[in-house]
């Protein structure tokens, strides 16, 4: 009983890991597009602005924590398979870290085009390592897609 109850659990968080990921990737591409418009077009650094990149730390930050919950759930961990024990978890963290620490910054900062900048560069970082661990993950596992539900 306690088995099928853990199982049941891990298929939710798992529903739910693979459906948030596209949330998180509309709201880093959105943070990183307004950051630009921002940074390029030497506009104002606005409160919108602001709620736009922490809504982006949330949804990573959920994100991070159902997938730290599939990962000691999960029966591809507990075999060992290495993309999913360590690379796949690696990357994510380093992304989110990236994605924090960019947020963390700009608000250091007290120049707009300083801090639209310093979104752009790490949210844009921690995208790349995000659709770089998505793309290997295809590669690992040929029945999953990029855009695919798992």
């Amino acid at each position: 009983m306690k088995e099928k109850l853990v199982m049941d659990f891990y298929h939710i968080l798992k529903s739910a890991h693979s459906g948030w990921r596209y949330l998180v990737l509309i709201m880093l591409v959105l943070a990183i597009v307004q950051a630009l418009a921002g940074w390029l077009g030497k506009k104002p650094y606005t409160e919108a602005n602001r709620k736009i990149n922490v809504f982006t730390l949330i949804f990573v930050h959920t994100q991070i924590l159902f997938g730290l919950g599939l990962y000691f759930l999960s029966p591809l961990v507990q075999a060992g398979i290495r993309y999913w024990k360590m690379e796949h978890i690696g990357m994510m963290i380093f992304a989110a870290i990236l994605v924090t620490v960019g947020n963390a910054r700009s608000k250091r900062i007290d120049d707009a085009a300083s801090k639209h900048r310093t979104i752009a560069l790490y949210f844009g970082l921690g995208l790349i390592v995000i659709v770089a661990s998505i793309i290997q993950m295809t590669q690992v596992d040929s029945t999953r897609t990029f855009w695919g539900a798992s």
